[in-house]
Parts: structure tokens; C-alpha cells; sequence
């Protein structure tokens, strides 16, 4: 059986390479205790080697199941069952001892999230209380929070990681850059445990697998980020512009020929909740292009309804026709994921003095809008981070 890494404080002593062989499985009370350690570390250091020494005893088949949990959720995502449901379907008793192994938990969730047809939402709550009723009561209340998106462990993704890397014997940076490309952490982690760092360079820009958005820095005002991005670009003779700033929902297009699709800064296809976006993605010419954008439901007179309005397009039950029409959506600040370049139909300015700036920035407010985005207009499209040359 594979030792596990013993961890003195923030000194951590792995395994020789050479000298250990996969478990032939893991069971879940282990990934459960892992959890809790992790939750109650306060160094980031213990964190990263509490995940790495668990990841290093998984198989390849386990490792993508290990990760999605320590991520807070399961490989499938949502698997069809409500919160209430959720939490009824947790039995009085618990199993005196564990038996679960990481395999058999995941097979169930795919059993469920696969169950459909008549009388599936009851066939859904027995295959999960089957499953609770064989879990410990430290397991069932981890499968309840984790079902329930509800798991606070510690976890967080760039610990988690960091961890991946450790127990791969890879580069931090390259890990996190394989991440951003796949939108999760989970088929990272099994590419990187199965194949070593050779297994990561399948992880690349692709239509249709949407990235994590880029993200911006904030600055309190308008001076501070033209002083803090003008300096950073001099150099580089680069343009900086303003642009509105909405509180929309923000979106990825992907394209290919006529095929289209759009997902939600989660990440998850949300195509057939937004028709116009789709609409008006089809009159780009490019045949092949990915977009990150933003959507926003505007009133009759140009203002924004809230997010939240907004954000009912969105929802898991829609009629989407009746919401169109009630809450159309304006596709708004595109952008390619190669390099920003803008298919803008908002305000803009470039290469703005401070006082046309500030006088820009006053008018998006009088219309209801958050503030402005400031960006130098050449800048590269930093996949899942703050990029240095987008403040808001």
C-alpha cells in the first residue's frame, strides 16, 4: 500500500518516486479526512500537502473524481436533484464504518444525473439514499454539503493547485495555465497524475470547451487606474481605452461555421436560454471564433435593469420565448480570446485625457451604469486571472 507523506508542521516528506504502488482504491472516508485537515490548516503549506499526499495514493481513474471533490462538487456537476431533496434523503442512521470507495460514489452520481423519464425524480432520491445509508455520518454530511454546493473545506483552487503540481512533479505555472484552458480542475489533474507534464499540452484554446474569463483589477478612481495603466503600457506604445462598465451577465460565444454556443461565466451551455446572442453571433463572419462578452437587459428608455433581472434569463425552468420577449437581452463588449480585439457597440474612448475621462465616466454614471473599464487595447487575454492591464 502507498505511505502516505508525513507532515511535521510546514515540513513535508514525500514518498521516493519508485518506492510506492497505487492503493488498488481509495476509499471516500479518506478524501473525507483529508478535507477536514485542509479546513482546519491555517498554512497553506499544510493545505498543499494534506491534497498532494492524497492525490499521490489515487489512481488514474480515481484522481479526476478526488479533484472535482476537493473543487466542491461533484465530476458531473448538478445531477438533477434540489437542495430539499437533498438534504431529505439523508437517512437517521449512518454505516458503523466505511466502505465507500471513491469509484462507487461517482458511478451512483452518474446513475443519477442520468435518470430520466417518468417517475426519475423519485428514482434519483432512492439511488441517493441508498448511497447515504452505506456512508458514515462523517461521509453523509460531506455528500450532502458537497450535492448541495454547500462544502467549505479549505480547498481552494489555487491550494488545490499547487497540491496537483506537487504531486506531479510540475511547475505551479504550468499546472494553473492547463487549468485556465480546461475550465476545471479535475481533467487536469488526471492528464497530469496519468501522463506527467507531457499530458498537459492537450490543454489549449478550443471552440467549444469554454476558458474562465479574464478578470480585472479594481482601482478606486479614474486617476489612479490611467496612472497605473498609462505607466505600465508607455513603454509598449500601447492604446488605452474606457468603456462602460454593466452589470450584465457575462458570456462566452463560441463559433464554429453555423454551429454555435453560448456558456455562462460558470461555464455551463446556456445557448437555448439566449437565442438572440446565438442570432447575432451568426452574423460574425469569422468561421472559427470564441468571444467573451457580457449581455445585459436594458429598459425602454436605454437604462440597465438590475442583475438580478438580468440574471432570470438564466434561470433552470424558463419559457424562454416569454422571457425573450419580456426581458430581451443586448449582446454588449465583445472581445476575441486571442487578443481584445473589440466588436464593441458600446462607448468607448481612446487615448483620453484626464479630463475627457472624467467627464466619460460621469455620463456612464448619469445612465445608470457600475463605472468604466480601462484597458490598453493590444493587451494578451489572460485565461482565469486579473489581468495588469484591465482595471475597472
Amino acid at each position: 500500500m502507498r505511505s502516505r507523506p508525513v507532515v511535521s508542521r510546514d515540513v513535508v516528506t514525500l514518498p521516493a518516486p519508485g518506492a510506492t504502488r497505487y492503493d488498488p482504491r481509495v476509499l471516500l472516508y479518506e478524501l473525507v479526512t483529508t478535507s477536514a485537515a485542509v479546513a482546519r490548516a491555517s498554512s497553506r503549506l499544510v493545505k498543499i500537502a494534506e491534497l498532494a499526499a492524497l492525490l499521490q495514493r489515487v489512481t488514474p481513474p480515481e484522481v479526476d473524481i478526488a479533484a472535482a471533490f476537493l473543487s466542491g462538487e461533484p465530476r458531473q456537476g448538478r445531477i438533477g436533484i434540489g437542495i430539499s431533496a437533498i438534504r431529505e434523503s439523508k437517512p437517521v442512521t449512518a454505516a458503523p464504518a466505511p466502505v465507500l470507495s471513491l469509484v462507487e460514489v461517482d458511478k451512483v452520481f452518474e446513475q443519477i444525473a442520468t435518470t430520466t423519464g417518468s417517475g426519475s425524480a423519485g428514482d434519483r432520491a432512492r439511488r441517493l439514499r441508498d448511497l447515504l445509508t452505506r456512508a458514515t455520518a462523517d461521509e453523509q454530511d460531506f455528500l450532502v454539503r458537497l450535492l448541495a454546493g454547500e462544502l467549505r473545506q479549505g480547498a481552494l483552487e489555487g491550494v488545490l493547485i499547487e497540491a496537483m503540481a506537487r504531486a506531479g512533479n510540475a511547475s505551479p505555472a504550468t499546472v494553473r495555465r492547463a487549468v485556465m484552458m480546461a475550465g476545471a480542475v479535475a481533467p487536469v489533474a488526471r492528464a497530469l497524475i496519468e501522463h506527467g507534464t507531457s499530458g498537459l499540452t492537450r490543454f489549449t484554446v478550443q471552440v467549444f470547451r469554454p476558458v474562465q474569463p479574464m478578470l480585472a483589477y479594481t482601482a478606486s478612481d479614474i486617476d489612479e487606474a490611467l496612472t497605473n495603466l498609462q505607466q505600465d503600457v508607455a513603454n509598449l506604445q500601447q492604446d488605452v481605452a474606457l468603456e462602460w462598465k454593466f452589470d450584465g451577465a457575462r458570456i462566452q460565444v463560441h463559433k464554429a461555421g453555423e454551429e454555435i454556443k453560448v456558456f455562462s461565466r460558470n461555464l455551463r451551455e446556456v445557448t437555448s436560454a439566449v437565442p438572440e446572442v446565438a442570432e447575432a453571433a451568426q452574423t460574425i463572419r469569422a468561421h472559427d471564433v470564441i468571444l467573451d462578452g457580457e449581455v445585459i437587459a436594458l429598459r425602454a428608455d436605454g437604462t440597465p435593469e438590475t442583475f438580478q433581472r438580468t440574471m432570470q434569463r438564466f434561470g433552470r425552468k424558463l419559457e424562454v420565448d416569454r422571457l425573450r420577449a419580456e426581458l430581451p437581452l443586448t449582446p454588449l463588449r465583445f472581445g476575441t480570446l486571442a487578443a481584445i480585439a473589440h466588436r464593441t457597440i458600446v462607448p468607448n474612448l481612446v487615448r483620453p485625457t484626464r479630463e475627457g475621462a472624467s467627464r466619460f465616466v460621469e455620463a456612464t454614471l448619469q445612465r445608470g451604469h457600475e463605472g468604466v473599464m480601462v484597458k490598453a487595447l493590444t493587451s494578451s487575454y489572460a485565461a482565469g486571472r486579473r489581468g495588469q492591464q484591465w482595471l475597472r
